[in-house]
Protein backbone atom coordinates (compact mmCIF):
# COMPACT_ATOMS: atom_id res chain seq x y z
CA UNK A 1 0.00 0.00 0.00
CA UNK A 2 1.08 3.00 -0.91
CA UNK A 3 2.38 6.11 1.59
CA UNK A 4 -0.37 8.27 2.54
CA UNK A 5 1.48 11.32 3.18
CA UNK A 6 4.92 11.83 1.46
CA UNK A 7 8.03 13.80 3.40
CA UNK A 8 10.93 14.93 1.93
CA UNK A 9 14.14 17.32 2.39
CA UNK A 10 16.25 18.50 0.43
CA UNK A 11 20.20 19.56 0.33
CA UNK A 12 19.32 23.20 1.08
CA UNK A 13 17.22 22.77 3.84
CA UNK A 14 13.58 22.97 2.28
CA UNK A 15 10.98 19.94 3.29
CA UNK A 16 8.27 18.84 1.86
CA UNK A 17 4.73 17.51 2.63
CA UNK A 18 2.70 15.93 0.06
CA UNK A 19 -0.84 14.60 0.77
CA UNK A 20 -0.95 11.80 -1.32
CA UNK A 21 -4.50 10.11 -1.89
CA UNK A 22 -5.30 12.11 -4.94
CA UNK A 23 -7.85 9.42 -5.79
CA UNK A 24 -9.81 10.54 -2.46
CA UNK A 25 -9.19 14.20 -3.47
CA UNK A 26 -6.29 14.06 -0.38
CA UNK A 27 -9.01 13.81 2.18
CA UNK A 28 -7.35 13.37 5.57
CA UNK A 29 -7.08 10.37 7.66
CA UNK A 30 -6.35 10.03 11.05
CA UNK A 31 -2.77 8.10 10.49
CA UNK A 32 -2.18 11.01 7.75
CA UNK A 33 -2.76 13.77 10.52
CA UNK A 34 -0.54 11.94 13.36
CA UNK A 35 2.14 11.65 10.78
CA UNK A 36 2.68 15.69 9.62
CA UNK A 37 2.40 15.87 13.29
CA UNK A 38 4.86 14.38 14.18
CA UNK A 39 6.89 15.33 11.06
CA UNK A 40 6.53 18.91 12.13
CA UNK A 41 7.63 18.49 15.51
CA UNK A 42 10.82 16.55 14.36
CA UNK A 43 11.34 19.45 11.69
CA UNK A 44 10.67 22.25 14.64
CA UNK A 45 14.15 21.70 16.48
CA UNK A 46 16.39 20.91 13.42
CA UNK A 47 18.59 23.07 12.19
CA UNK A 48 19.00 21.93 8.56
CA UNK A 49 15.30 22.58 7.92
CA UNK A 50 14.40 26.28 7.30
CA UNK A 51 11.53 25.68 4.98
CA UNK A 52 8.34 24.16 4.57
CA UNK A 53 6.03 23.10 1.61
CA UNK A 54 2.49 21.48 1.90
CA UNK A 55 1.34 20.40 -1.32
CA UNK A 56 -1.47 17.89 -2.52
CA UNK A 57 -0.77 14.50 -5.16
CA UNK A 58 -2.56 14.61 -8.17
CA UNK A 59 -4.17 16.90 -10.62
CA UNK A 60 -7.41 18.11 -8.77
CA UNK A 61 -6.43 19.85 -5.37
CA UNK A 62 -5.01 20.01 -2.31
CA UNK A 63 -7.74 18.14 -0.07
CA UNK A 64 -10.75 18.06 -0.10
CA UNK A 65 -11.08 17.76 4.09
CA UNK A 66 -11.72 14.77 6.13
CA UNK A 67 -12.18 11.64 5.17
CA UNK A 68 -16.42 11.94 5.99
CA UNK A 69 -17.14 8.29 4.97
CA UNK A 70 -15.01 6.94 7.81
CA UNK A 71 -16.98 9.57 10.22
CA UNK A 72 -20.12 8.61 8.69
CA UNK A 73 -19.63 5.17 10.36
CA UNK A 74 -19.47 6.50 13.98
CA UNK A 75 -23.11 6.16 14.65
CA UNK A 76 -22.47 2.45 14.69
CA UNK A 77 -20.79 1.66 17.67
CA UNK A 78 -19.33 3.88 21.06
CA UNK A 79 -15.54 2.61 19.74
CA UNK A 80 -16.09 4.31 16.23
CA UNK A 81 -17.15 6.97 18.24
CA UNK A 82 -14.29 7.64 20.29
CA UNK A 83 -12.03 7.02 16.79
CA UNK A 84 -13.98 9.81 15.66
CA UNK A 85 -13.69 11.88 18.42
CA UNK A 86 -9.76 11.13 18.20
CA UNK A 87 -9.60 12.50 14.59
CA UNK A 88 -10.88 15.72 15.76
CA UNK A 89 -8.42 15.81 18.53
CA UNK A 90 -5.34 15.16 16.17
CA UNK A 91 -7.09 17.25 13.14
CA UNK A 92 -7.52 20.29 15.75
CA UNK A 93 -4.28 19.75 17.16
CA UNK A 94 -2.04 19.32 14.03
CA UNK A 95 -3.93 22.86 12.69
CA UNK A 96 -3.31 24.69 15.66
CA UNK A 97 0.75 23.78 15.50
CA UNK A 98 1.04 25.36 12.09
CA UNK A 99 -0.25 28.56 13.24
CA UNK A 100 2.58 29.17 15.66
CA UNK A 101 5.56 27.25 13.83
CA UNK A 102 8.34 28.85 13.90
CA UNK A 103 9.38 28.38 10.59
CA UNK A 104 8.04 29.53 7.55
CA UNK A 105 5.13 27.05 5.79
CA UNK A 106 4.63 27.95 1.98
CA UNK A 107 0.92 25.81 1.26
CA UNK A 108 -0.02 25.07 -2.39
CA UNK A 109 -3.74 25.70 -2.48
CA UNK A 110 -4.20 24.51 -5.78
CA UNK A 111 -7.24 22.99 -7.16
CA UNK A 112 -9.71 21.79 -4.43
CA UNK A 113 -9.60 23.17 -0.81
CA UNK A 114 -11.82 22.68 1.73
CA UNK A 115 -12.79 22.09 5.04
CA UNK A 116 -9.59 20.11 6.68
CA UNK A 117 -7.81 21.34 4.08
CA UNK A 118 -8.58 24.89 4.69
CA UNK A 119 -7.98 24.11 8.46
CA UNK A 120 -4.28 22.49 7.22
CA UNK A 121 -3.23 25.92 5.60
CA UNK A 122 -4.86 28.82 7.07
CA UNK A 123 -2.05 29.33 9.44
CA UNK A 124 0.84 28.83 6.94
CA UNK A 125 2.75 31.90 6.46
CA UNK A 126 2.28 31.99 2.97
CA UNK A 127 -0.86 30.31 0.83
CA UNK A 128 -0.75 30.24 -2.63
CA UNK A 129 -3.67 30.43 -4.86
CA UNK A 130 -4.58 29.93 -8.37
CA UNK A 131 -6.73 30.04 -11.25
CA UNK A 132 -7.33 26.52 -10.07
CA UNK A 133 -8.09 26.98 -6.63
CA UNK A 134 -12.03 25.88 -5.44
CA UNK A 135 -11.82 26.99 -1.31
CA UNK A 136 -14.70 26.14 0.72
CA UNK A 137 -16.10 25.53 4.14
CA UNK A 138 -18.67 23.07 2.67
CA UNK A 139 -19.59 21.40 6.69
CA UNK A 140 -23.20 23.15 6.08
CA UNK A 141 -23.98 20.45 3.68
CA UNK A 142 -24.08 17.62 5.54
CA UNK A 143 -25.46 19.01 8.68
CA UNK A 144 -22.33 19.36 10.43
CA UNK A 145 -20.55 23.15 11.19
CA UNK A 146 -17.74 24.84 9.75
CA UNK A 147 -14.83 23.69 12.43
CA UNK A 148 -10.83 23.51 11.91
CA UNK A 149 -10.58 26.93 13.58
CA UNK A 150 -13.03 28.46 11.27
CA UNK A 151 -15.10 30.78 14.20
CA UNK A 152 -11.16 32.35 14.20
CA UNK A 153 -10.12 32.53 10.53
CA UNK A 154 -14.08 33.61 9.15
CA UNK A 155 -13.91 36.56 10.91
CA UNK A 156 -10.81 37.79 9.79
CA UNK A 157 -12.44 38.12 6.51
CA UNK A 158 -14.05 41.59 5.69
CA UNK A 159 -17.35 42.62 6.75
CA UNK A 160 -19.54 39.96 7.93
CA UNK A 161 -18.49 38.02 4.51
CA UNK A 162 -17.35 35.05 6.87
CA UNK A 163 -20.46 34.49 8.30
CA UNK A 164 -21.96 34.66 4.72
CA UNK A 165 -19.28 32.04 3.26
CA UNK A 166 -19.79 29.23 6.67
CA UNK A 167 -23.51 30.10 6.51
CA UNK A 168 -24.28 29.62 2.45
CA UNK A 169 -21.18 26.80 2.48
CA UNK A 170 -20.23 28.59 -0.84
CA UNK A 171 -17.28 27.73 -3.32
CA UNK A 172 -15.05 30.43 -4.20
CA UNK A 173 -12.01 31.18 -6.60
CA UNK A 174 -8.85 32.45 -5.72
CA UNK A 175 -9.56 36.12 -6.07
CA UNK A 176 -12.48 35.36 -3.41
CA UNK A 177 -10.21 33.55 -1.17
CA UNK A 178 -7.50 36.50 -1.29
CA UNK A 179 -10.20 39.13 -0.89
CA UNK A 180 -11.68 37.04 2.18
CA UNK A 181 -7.36 36.90 3.81
CA UNK A 182 -7.48 33.11 3.47
CA UNK A 183 -4.45 33.30 0.93
CA UNK A 184 -1.32 35.89 0.64
CA UNK A 185 -0.31 34.99 -3.38
CA UNK A 186 -1.66 34.05 -6.63
CA UNK A 187 0.45 32.68 -9.44
CA UNK A 188 -0.89 30.59 -12.53
CA UNK A 189 -0.33 26.86 -11.75
CA UNK A 190 1.93 26.23 -14.32
CA UNK A 191 4.11 28.52 -12.31
CA UNK A 192 3.95 26.37 -9.48
CA UNK A 193 5.88 23.61 -10.32
CA UNK A 194 8.94 25.78 -10.89
CA UNK A 195 8.19 28.12 -8.00
CA UNK A 196 8.96 24.41 -5.92
CA UNK A 197 11.69 23.28 -7.97
CA UNK A 198 13.14 26.96 -6.90
CA UNK A 199 12.09 26.43 -3.56
CA UNK A 200 13.66 22.79 -3.48
CA UNK A 201 17.69 23.99 -5.18
CA UNK A 202 17.94 26.96 -3.04
CA UNK A 203 20.25 26.88 -0.35
CA UNK A 204 18.63 28.22 2.67
CA UNK A 205 21.11 28.13 5.50
CA UNK A 206 23.04 30.92 6.24
CA UNK A 207 21.12 33.84 4.85
CA UNK A 208 17.43 35.76 5.42
CA UNK A 209 14.95 32.83 4.81
CA UNK A 210 11.86 35.05 4.60
CA UNK A 211 13.16 37.52 2.68
CA UNK A 212 14.47 35.13 0.49
CA UNK A 213 11.22 33.51 0.37
CA UNK A 214 9.03 36.69 0.00
CA UNK A 215 11.11 38.02 -2.78
CA UNK A 216 10.85 34.70 -4.55
CA UNK A 217 7.19 34.48 -4.48
CA UNK A 218 7.08 38.12 -5.30
CA UNK A 219 8.52 36.89 -8.93
CA UNK A 220 6.57 34.25 -9.39
CA UNK A 221 3.40 36.20 -8.35
CA UNK A 222 0.24 37.93 -10.15
CA UNK A 223 -3.27 38.99 -9.93
CA UNK A 224 -6.31 36.91 -11.32
CA UNK A 225 -7.43 37.92 -14.33
CA UNK A 226 -10.69 37.29 -12.90
CA UNK A 227 -12.56 39.72 -10.46
CA UNK A 228 -13.63 38.69 -7.34
CA UNK A 229 -17.56 37.83 -6.71
CA UNK A 230 -17.63 38.57 -2.80
CA UNK A 231 -16.37 42.26 -2.83
CA UNK A 232 -19.17 43.54 -5.25
CA UNK A 233 -21.48 42.18 -3.12
CA UNK A 234 -19.61 42.85 0.37
CA UNK A 235 -22.93 45.27 1.15
CA UNK A 236 -25.65 43.06 0.66
CA UNK A 237 -23.60 40.38 2.54
CA UNK A 238 -23.31 43.16 5.61
CA UNK A 239 -26.62 44.25 5.13
CA UNK A 240 -28.30 41.11 5.27
CA UNK A 241 -25.82 38.74 7.57
CA UNK A 242 -25.00 40.98 10.40
CA UNK A 243 -27.98 40.22 12.31
CA UNK A 244 -27.53 38.05 15.74
CA UNK A 245 -30.06 34.96 14.66
CA UNK A 246 -30.88 33.21 11.52
CA UNK A 247 -34.28 33.90 11.85
CA UNK A 248 -33.29 37.80 11.07
CA UNK A 249 -31.09 36.69 8.46
CA UNK A 250 -33.75 35.36 6.72
CA UNK A 251 -36.30 38.30 7.07
CA UNK A 252 -33.60 40.73 6.51
CA UNK A 253 -33.09 38.30 2.87
CA UNK A 254 -37.32 38.62 3.06
CA UNK A 255 -37.33 42.15 2.32
CA UNK A 256 -34.85 42.61 -0.43
CA UNK A 257 -35.76 42.17 -4.45
CA UNK A 258 -32.54 41.24 -5.68
CA UNK A 259 -31.77 38.06 -7.25
CA UNK A 260 -28.84 37.85 -4.44
CA UNK A 261 -31.12 37.63 -1.60
CA UNK A 262 -33.68 35.33 -3.09
CA UNK A 263 -30.73 32.34 -4.00
CA UNK A 264 -28.99 33.56 -0.84
CA UNK A 265 -32.30 32.49 1.11
CA UNK A 266 -33.12 29.40 -0.89
CA UNK A 267 -29.40 28.09 -0.24
CA UNK A 268 -30.04 29.00 3.67
CA UNK A 269 -33.25 27.36 3.55
CA UNK A 270 -31.75 23.90 2.51
CA UNK A 271 -29.47 23.74 4.96
CA UNK A 272 -29.95 21.77 8.48
CA UNK A 273 -31.96 24.54 10.94
CA UNK A 274 -29.61 22.97 13.86
CA UNK A 275 -26.27 23.51 11.85
CA UNK A 276 -27.40 27.16 10.44
CA UNK A 277 -28.25 28.09 14.40
CA UNK A 278 -25.04 26.24 16.07
CA UNK A 279 -22.42 28.04 13.56
CA UNK A 280 -23.82 31.56 13.53
CA UNK A 281 -23.43 31.79 17.48
CA UNK A 282 -20.11 29.72 16.77
CA UNK A 283 -18.72 32.33 14.77
CA UNK A 284 -20.54 35.20 17.16
CA UNK A 285 -18.77 33.81 19.99
CA UNK A 286 -15.43 33.48 17.84
CA UNK A 287 -15.03 37.22 17.12
CA UNK A 288 -13.43 37.93 20.39
CA UNK A 289 -11.72 34.58 20.22
CA UNK A 290 -8.03 33.39 19.80
CA UNK A 291 -7.39 30.72 17.95
CA UNK A 292 -6.94 28.06 20.72
CA UNK A 293 -10.25 29.28 21.83
CA UNK A 294 -11.71 28.65 18.70
CA UNK A 295 -10.16 25.42 18.23
CA UNK A 296 -10.93 24.49 21.49
CA UNK A 297 -14.34 25.29 20.83
CA UNK A 298 -14.50 23.33 18.28
CA UNK A 299 -13.92 19.77 19.56
CA UNK A 300 -16.53 20.95 22.27
CA UNK A 301 -18.66 21.54 19.28
CA UNK A 302 -17.55 18.32 17.11
CA UNK A 303 -18.14 15.24 19.76
CA UNK A 304 -21.75 16.74 20.01
CA UNK A 305 -22.11 16.52 16.02
CA UNK A 306 -21.00 13.10 16.37
CA UNK A 307 -23.73 12.10 18.60
CA UNK A 308 -26.68 14.51 16.46
CA UNK A 309 -28.75 12.04 13.90
CA UNK A 310 -28.99 15.13 11.85
CA UNK A 311 -25.35 15.42 11.23
CA UNK A 312 -25.29 11.30 9.98
CA UNK A 313 -28.63 12.31 7.88
CA UNK A 314 -26.32 14.97 6.24
CA UNK A 315 -23.49 13.06 5.33
CA UNK A 316 -26.33 10.24 4.26
CA UNK A 317 -28.17 12.09 1.78
CA UNK A 318 -24.80 13.99 0.07
CA UNK A 319 -22.03 11.84 0.92
CA UNK A 320 -23.58 7.52 1.17
CA UNK A 321 -26.95 7.54 -1.12
CA UNK A 322 -26.07 10.72 -2.49
CA UNK A 323 -29.62 11.56 -2.91
CA UNK A 324 -29.41 15.38 -1.73
CA UNK A 325 -32.89 14.52 0.14
CA UNK A 326 -32.10 15.22 3.50
CA UNK A 327 -34.83 13.93 6.15
CA UNK A 328 -33.99 16.25 9.09
CA UNK A 329 -35.28 15.78 12.37
CA UNK A 330 -35.23 19.19 13.31
CA UNK A 331 -36.79 20.26 9.91
CA UNK A 332 -37.25 23.64 10.77
CA UNK A 333 -35.40 26.68 12.88
CA UNK A 334 -38.49 27.18 15.44
CA UNK A 335 -37.65 23.66 16.06
CA UNK A 336 -34.70 23.61 17.41
CA UNK A 337 -34.32 25.79 20.29
CA UNK A 338 -31.64 28.73 22.27
CA UNK A 339 -31.92 25.85 24.53
CA UNK A 340 -31.23 23.40 22.25
CA UNK A 341 -28.23 25.68 20.48
CA UNK A 342 -26.87 26.38 24.02
CA UNK A 343 -26.37 23.03 24.88
CA UNK A 344 -24.56 21.90 21.81
CA UNK A 345 -21.64 24.52 23.86
CA UNK A 346 -21.55 22.95 27.01
CA UNK A 347 -18.77 20.89 27.99
CA UNK A 348 -15.72 22.53 30.19
CA UNK A 349 -13.71 19.43 30.47
CA UNK A 350 -11.80 19.92 26.90
CA UNK A 351 -8.38 21.07 27.46
CA UNK A 352 -4.93 21.21 24.86
CA UNK A 353 -2.02 19.83 25.62
CA UNK A 354 0.63 19.71 23.23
Amino acid sequence: MENEVLFSVSAGGAAFITLNRPKALNSLSYEMLKLIGEKLKEWRAMDQIQVIVLQGEGEKGFCAGGDIKELYKASKSEELLKQAETFFEMEYKVDLAIYSYPKPIVACLDGIVMGGGVGLTYGAAHRVVTERTKWSMPEMNIGFFPDVGAAYFLNKAPGFVGRYLALTASVIPAADVLFANAADHYMESAKLPELLNRIEQTDWHGHDVNGALNQLLAEFSSRPLENGYLASIKTEIDQHFSHHTVEQILASLETDPSEFASKTKGILLSKSPSSLKVTLKQLIDGEEKSAEECFATDLILAKHFLRHEDFFEGVRSVVIDKDRKPQYIYKNLSDFSDQDVESFFQDSSVIYKE
